[in-house]
Parts: structure tokens; C-alpha cells; sequence
């Protein structure tokens, strides 16, 4: 499955910023307690704009953390509502931009526009094209048993199940254990 390079961007995105809470974190804590915790995922996936690096943006990204989650779990006809609605609220204008290294892409709230709701915005953005395309199944949960990751199907014959190496092997080996303890 191939999404436009900004649409992929913000989903992966969306990813990682949703398996830093404690439940779908490797660690098992929130991954994204601190101010310099925000830092460094934002190290890892740029984002122009303003930036405060205080603890109310901190809050404002874990709220938007929350509701990112939430919207990933829905059916496509609620995710239509959701989106439409972070998009109402952000009063976002989209138009195209180019800047940096990258080539015309989508961006719909200014610059100076905080943080967390650039986050909404972008994932809104890119949730649009999933839902256009009727893909809404690429958005899931991973399979592994005690795990809540989210996960970006991407593949092509979308059967991709778990979030991570780590998750399948773990579930691959609990399979094997369990055909073996019965023969």
C-alpha cells in the first residue's frame, strides 16, 4: 500500500508518537514524560513551526496523543466524524507548501500555530487520504497478546499483524511452545 510521502510521514508519525504511552511503550512507562522526552521524538521526526518545549505543550501533545489513539481504533464512518472535527476545531486552510528539503506537500495551520494542534492537523490530514482510499484497515492494533501498539500496515498484501520484530517473534515463540507441549 503506498499513501502520498506526507501522508506516510504523518501516519508513522502518529505511530510512534501513540506507542510512547506506558501501555503500548517497550519500556512499559510513558515514554514521553518529560519535556526532553518530547525533544527527542521530535528529533526523530521534524517538525517546523513553533515549538515551546515547556510542560503545557507537553500536556496539549498528550491530549492530542490521546484522541490520535482513539481515532486510529474507529470504523471509517466515526473516523470521518473525528477528523472532520479536529479539523472544524483547528479552523484549518489547507495550501500547499514547500520548504526545506522537502517538495510541495499539504499544510493547513500556520507556523506559529502550537504545536499539538499542528500534530492534529497534519494526522488529520493524512487520516483523510486513508479514508478516501477505503484503508482504514491498515490502521491497527498489534496482535501480540499483552501489547496495544498501533501499527501502519504498509505492506502489500496487508497482513502485516504485529508492531514490531520484537512482538511477533515473542508470539511466534509462544505458538511454537504451545504446538510442542501438545504433540
Amino acid at each position: 500500500m503506498r499513501f502520498a510521502p506526507d501522508t506516510e510521514e504523518a501516519l508513522v508519525f502518529v505511530v510512534a508518537l501513540c506507542n510512547t504511552e506506558a501501555e503500548a511503550s517497550r519500556s512499559g512507562t510513558d515514554e514521553l514524560g518529560t519535556v526532553d522526552q518530547l525533544a527527542e521524538l521530535l528529533a526523530r521526526y521534524p517538525f517546523t513551526g513553533r515549538i515551546d518545549h515547556d510542560e503545557q505543550e507537553l500536556r496539549d501533545v498528550h491530549r492530542t496523543r490521546a484522541l490520535l489513539r482513539h481515532v486510529w481504533t474507529l470504523d471509517r464512518d466515526d473516523a470521518v466524524e473525528a477528523v472532520n472535527k479536529m479539523l472544524r476545531d483547528a479552523k484549518a486552510v489547507p495550501y500547499l507548501v514547500r520548504h526545506d528539503s522537502l517538495d510541495w506537500h499539504i499544510h493547513a495551520t500556520e507556523p506559529t500555530t502550537p504545536l499539538a494542534e499542528r500534530l492534529k492537523v497534519e494526522s488529520a490530514l493524512a487520516f483523510i487520504d486513508v479514508i478516501r482510499m477505503n484503508e482504514m484497515d491498515r490502521l491497527r492494533i498489534c496482535a501480540a497478546d499483552d501489547c496495544t501498539g498501533l501499527l501502519l500496515d504498509l505492506s502489500r498484501n496487508g497482513l502485516k499483524r504485529f508492531c514490531s520484530v520484537r512482538c511477533g517473534n515473542r508470539m511466534n515463540m509462544i505458538a511454537f511452545r504451545e504446538r510442542r507441549a501438545s504433540e
